[in-house]
């Protein structure tokens, strides 16, 4: 099982407690209950399953998140970078220029956050 990817109900599940969070584990069951049909079990099989992966804790009772939904896209990205183009970021954004061309705002962001890159690295 990969760390940063999510059967399509997991990041579901996923997205509800990063919505609802901190949550009562009894609450989260009730939202599960209506979302998705789920019994009781299945929410904390769920849950344990994304816990065991460091996003959430299940801390006495309450439902809390270890890892936000952006840090969590962050490191998708980085394992899909290194999976798919030996970890280069250059070769991801040349292959993803050649099928969709990138706008001005985009490119303008981009630059953007280069530069705070940049700023950073440099203080």
């Amino acid at each position: 099982m990969e760390p940063y990817k999510l059967g399509e109900m997991e990041q579901k599940f996923a997205e509800l407690i990063w919505e609802q969070a901190p949550i009562g584990s009894g609450e989260l069951t009730k939202l599960c209950e209506e979302a998705f049909c789920w019994k009781r079990t299945t929410t904390y099989t769920m849950l344990k399953r994304l816990c065991d992966r460091d996003l959430f804790a299940n801390e006495k009772g309450t439902v809390v998140v270890k890892m936000t939904r952006e840090e969590f896209q962050g490191l998708q990205g980085e394992q899909f970078i290194n999976e798919h183009y030996e970890g280069s970021l250059p070769r991801f954004l040349a292959a993803f220029s050649k099928r969709k061309k990138i706008s001005e705002t985009e490119i303008a962001q981009l630059k953007r956050l280069i530069e705070e890159y940049e700023e950073e690295s440099h203080a």
